[in-house]
């Protein structure tokens, strides 16, 4: 198959070239022998999309030591440190294709020229920027000897628009979905496969890709593969980047086995932290008061919701009976720590039907023989009482628990730190942006273990708020 893709990659490589020199025309050519057999080599760009200097410059060097060819000084550290980043990372890398992520929306001249004099090889403006704002933007961009990338984020129909730029004179389009995109399952891949056959010149593709989607980008044939998080954000930068260049390198690189969206969530809300996901919601979704007593240390699953009154076991038991493997009980017995709605053999009954842990805002008894099983079990209290089983309530209704409100199907994690609760129509982007969450604090304990601070990682004081 390798064999196979390199051909027909070579067919598109030359037919984009011939485009590109008769301008209107849809003419192509038969590769030549040698250029069927070797595949281009394509581009990794790293972006640098940090807000401190002192932090994106070891982290550029690692980068380009494992591998990476072109610097980017992404749009927030341009934001923060402004063209002292694009002169810091020309002085530091002089060998280096340096880029300058400006997202010039206006005053293309200015902007293009304050970059490239700075020291940038590249200047990225905004695919749907003015015409008139593009065309200045080229025309500087010919002046100073740099090139052109044009974003096409947000860009509502990137196929027309696409052909526009090139026809306007940019060099390079940028097959871009944004980070808050991509929380929500927008795919950058699908993005270039739209506009891949569209146009003659180059295409860079970025968002969200790492050593496993890097290769599926060069497979659709990108020039320029942009990383950002996998590689700036990961404790071994140099190790991170070496293995993106690897699998972009690797000639059976190829597309990966589709998943489903709930597959997914689920895989990614088990390798984050109940905090990470916190953080990710902004501090929301964490019940009050619900602590981990017993089983495994993590828990993952759709909620299965009971309503009760204290002491009523009744509810909290037959809503097994309506649970299936993978889900996680939520019972709302009042708050009562006086009463247990929850025991041994409710636990045991449970675990059979591989349901996937219990949350109880109420209190449990037996807690030494549950501790012999593997269930995680959350609750508030533990006594020994037992309740009675009268029947009141309902299952599977919307319940308060821990003071959240949760309805059945929404995502619940547990672990050690205690309980969340993600709304169901928003865990999918919920737990990718845990996940990028988790990656920047992979990053920072690694900063620390090296010898720096949290307060010098963060510059508290810099960024305090005013």
């Amino acid at each position: 198959m390798g064999g196979i893709r390199t051909f027909f990659y070579c067919v598109i490589m030359e037919a984009r070239q011939d485009r590109g020199t008769q301008t209107g025309t849809r003419q192509t050519i038969m590769p030549s022998l040698l250029t069927s057999v070797i595949m281009k080599r394509p581009v990794l760009q790293v972006a640098l999309d940090l807000l401190d200097l002192s932090r994106a410059l070891p982290i550029a060097r690692e980068a380009v030591r494992g591998g990476a060819d072109w610097i980017e000084a992404g749009t927030p550290l341009i934001k923060s440190e402004g063209m002292e980043s694009v002169r810091r990372l020309r002085s530091a890398f002089p060998g280096q294709v340096i880029v300058a992520d400006m997202k010039v929306a206006d005053t293309g001249a200015l902007e293009v020229e304050m970059a490239a004099k700075a020291g940038a090889s590249v200047v990225c403006i905004l695919g749907d920027a003015d015409d008139a704002v593009i065309a200045e933007a080229v025309r500087t961009a010919s002046v100073f000897g740099v090139r052109l990338m044009a974003d096409l984020i947000n860009v509502s129909d990137p196929v027309a628009r696409s052909r526009e730029l090139e026809a306007l004179g940019v060099h390079i389009l940028n097959a871009h979905v944004g980070i808050d995109q991509q929380m929500i399952g927008k795919s950058s891949l699908e993005l270039l496969e739209t506009i891949r056959g569209a146009v003659g010149i180059e295409i860079a593709v970025a968002g969200g890709l790492d050593a496993h989607t890097a290769p599926q980008a060069s497979a659709r044939g990108a020039d320029i593969v942009i990383v950002g998080g996998a590689i700036t954000r990961s404790a071994d930068v140099q190790d991170s980047a070496r293995k993106v260049r690897e699998a972009l390198d690797a000639p059976a690189s190829g597309y990966a086995k589709k998943i489903s969206v709930m597959e997914e969530t689920r895989n990614l809300l088990s390798g984050v932290s109940a905090p990470n996901i916190s953080d990710a919601m902004h501090r929301k979704g964490a019940m009050a008061g619900i602590i981990y007593l017993a089983g495994k240390k993590k828990m993952v699953g759709t909620a299965v919701t009971a309503q009760s009154f204290a002491g009523d076991w009744s509810k909290p038991v037959e809503a097994i009976d309506h649970a299936h493997e993978g889900d996680v009980l939520v019972i709302n017995n009042e708050g009562s720590t006086d009463i247990a709605a929850w025991g041994e053999l409710a636990t045991m009954s449970a675990e059979t039907q591989g349901i996937e842990g219990v949350v109880i805002d109420g209190a449990v008894r037996d807690i030494d023989d549950i501790r012999k099983m593997s269930l995680p079990v959350f609750a508030r209290a533990v006594v020994p009482n037992a309740g009675e089983p009268k029947g009141f309530g309902e299952i599977n209704c919307e319940v308060r628990c821990g003071g959240q409100t949760v309805r059945p199907g929404d995502w619940i994690v547990g672990d050690e730190s205690g309980v969340v609760v993600i709304p169901k129509e928003r865990a999918y982007e919920v737990a990718r942006r845990a996940r990028e969450v988790q990656k920047t604090e992979e990053r920072v304990r690694e900063e620390i273990r090296r010898g720096s601070t949290l307060s010098r990682v963060s510059d508290l004081v810099k960024w305090e708020k005013k």
